[in-house]
């Protein structure tokens, strides 16, 4: 793809395109081949995660095959001294974006003083550049080397750098100014401390943006800005916002395999909008798509092993170690209906939701028998996991002891129809749930399902389906009262927190509690419940325990987390979120189990750089 390019001296030769010590990928079979698109499915603007988890290559470490191992990734290496105080960065000598551009120390540095140190971008500080309440420096060394210190030992920082974090995620996610590098040769002309704050004003309301704010968030978007210099193996051609999001190879992507071809082999990534999942499954079921797992249907997966020989495909389940794929997670920060937020906020109401639902009906209908009805607790084989008896706490069916806890504390009241009377106005008590449509797990039908369970308790559950980007709006505006959503990555809670407990502004159990822990309580909301706070103290005291004692602390928030319920688990270990994987016969290096995580951001781990069409 690139020769002729070559061959016109409008591309330095290979050998000048990547780095002195590029990164060496062993490929899982063979050598590949170059050429080729590789045709995927995305379901809008709103679905950036497909690509982002394509490209996440572009973060300082990654992780092994099987999501267990960190290794290398944009960085050579690290270094962890001075008692974990300590923790020094090792760039690639040569090393360039996309542009052919030099990246160096300074655009992380950039990164850290003009995009995080700008208010007006990053208005609060992460948690995770502290450590027992002392916030840590980013330096640079040298061209090729930067170090993070602290006052303290912080041990648990590389699980921090490794996990979808503030500081670990990547380039791919930096709409949100997250990850700790940028292009700033490219960036600085749309800040106004580089530039003239007039024309840049300008600019942006030419590009019919409101501020210079919006139109830099814009800029920084690597799905929606095709301009914007990238590190990851294919850069953005087509934004997102279009029918068809088309990447295409990065001349300077940093890998090579192991006879040092430089990849990756593919020279395009086609992503085909579907109108909705039905039309993705049956363009599956057909044969369109040559590498699919993200929206790939479990409850097809009769239909899928039907139509494989005719499709020229095959089927790969690869199960998750996350214990709900729908977890019904519950508001603790929500306060639009005092009388709602009363009952959200009460353990013994949350406990006989728990205890209504039936999750062997759930497992049947919408997991085919495949997943393992529970709570929201991990699988046994994360390190994190409390013990197997607490995939069974308050997650099994108990109508008798649910409906005696909504008697006890004074639900007892009914209308002619069943249900339980609120307190302060004497009309139905009505809990809204926000399903998500378009989902990997069908979230509304799951929902409508709950609603009907839930009447044998007297509860009024409203499944309301809204949109993703609605929803989440709605979330960051703190309306959402409970939502049903995945928890996956949450077995690795210190890599990927967002799923198990509201660190995170952007948390769907308690947005402005996530507010209030990330900005150290200078805004949001502190938890009333002294369990959540605790859960919290554990959370944030964890990171500076050596690895014994933060796997030990693990246990105990999810003991925590189980015994609270302010998440209900209902079904999960099991292949429907991201494990259903359909790939064409013809692509070669694909492993017969990938692993699925978040922190490995699949299908990342298994290295889709090297995967190559055999003919």
């Amino acid at each position: 793809m690139l020769a002729e390019m070559v061959k016109a001296n409008k591309l330095p030769a290979v050998d000048q395109r990547v780095p002195m010590e590029p990164m060496v990928i062993k490929p899982l079979a063979e050598i590949g081949k170059y050429g080729g698109i590789w045709r995927r499915a995305f379901t809008g603007p709103a679905d950036g995660e497909n690509g982002n988890r394509i490209v996440s290559l572009d973060k300082l470490v990654f992780w092994d095959y099987q999501g267990v191992k960190q290794k290398p990734g944009v960085a050579k290496g690290w270094e962890v001294t001075d008692g974990g105080r300590t923790i020094t960065f090792f760039l690639r000598k040569g090393h360039k974006w996309s542009d052919g551009q030099p990246f160096t120390a300074d655009d992380i540095m950039f990164w850290y003083s003009d995009i995080y140190g700008n208010k007006d971008l990053v208005p609060s500080p992460t948690s995770e550049l502290s450590i027992n309440g002392k916030v840590g420096t980013l330096e640079k060394v040298d061209e090729t080397t930067v170090r993070f210190k602290f006052q303290d030992p912080y041990p648990g920082f590389m699980d921090v750098m490794g996990g979808s974090t503030f500081l670990g995620s990547s380039q791919n996610q930096g709409d949100s100014y997250r990850g700790i590098v940028a292009p700033a040769h490219y960036l600085k002309q749309f800040l106004p401390k580089y530039g003239d704050q007039a024309k840049i004003d300008a600019a942006a309301k030419a590009a019919n943006f409101d501020n210079w704010v919006s139109y830099f968030k814009f800029k920084i978007n690597w799905r929606l800005n095709v301009e914007l210099p990238t590190l990851g193996p294919w850069k953005t051609a087509t934004p997102i916002n279009t029918p068809v999001w088309g990447l295409e190879r990065n001349p300077y992507f940093y890998a090579v395999d192991t006879e040092g071809n430089q990849l990756p082999y593919f020279d395009k990534v086609q992503m085909t909008i579907g109108e909705n999942l039905e039309v993705i499954n049956l363009r599956a079921i057909a044969g369109e798509y040559d590498e699919q797992e993200r929206h790939m249907d479990l409850g097809k997966l009769p239909v899928f092993i039907e139509n494989q020989q005719k499709g020229n495909y095959a089927i790969h389940l690869d199960p998750a170690a996350n214990g709900a794929d729908a977890a019904w997670q519950i508001n603790q920060s929500f306060v639009a209906d005092a009388e709602v937020a009363k009952w959200l906020r009460n353990r013994d109401f949350r406990h006989a939701l728990a205890l209504g639902l039936d999750r062997d009906q759930l497992n049947e209908t919408f997991w085919l028998g495949v997943g393992t009805p529970g709570s929201s607790a991990p699988d046994e084989s994360s390190p994190y996991s409390p013990g197997p008896e607490w995939r069974k706490k308050w997650a099994v069916l108990d109508v008798a002891q649910a409906n005696q806890l909504l008697d006890k504390i004074g639900l007892e009241k009914k209308d002619s129809e069943g249900y339980r009377l609120r307190t302060d106005n004497g009309q139905r008590l009505r809990i809204e749930m926000v399903t998500v449509g378009g989902s990997f797990v069908p979230f509304p039908k799951i929902g409508e399902m709950m609603v009907q369970q839930l009447r044998k308790i007297g509860i009024q559950l409203d499944s309301v389906e809204h949109e993703r980007s609605l929803a989440e709006r709605r979330r960051d505006g703190n309306e959402v009262q409970t939502v049903i959503w995945a928890n996956d990555g949450s077995e690795l809670i210190y890599a990927f927190p967002d799923h198990a407990i509201p660190v995170r502004t952007g948390s769907w159990m308690g947005p402005e509690i996530g507010k209030w822990y990330q900005s150290n309580g200078a805004a949001g909301m502190k938890p009333e419940d002294p369990e959540l706070l605790k859960a919290l103290e554990l959370f944030r005291g964890a990171f500076g325990k050596e690895e014994a004692d933060r796997i030990k602390t693990a246990q105990d928030i999810w003991k925590l987390i189980v015994e609270e319920t302010w998440t209900i688990g209902t079904v999960g270990l099991s292949p429907a979120v991201m494990g259903v994987r359909i790939v064409k016969n013809n692509v070669g290096n694909i492993p017969q189990r990938q692993f699925n995580g978040q922190h490995g951001r699949t299908p990342c781990a298994a290295l889709p750089p090297t995967w190559f069409f055999k003919s």
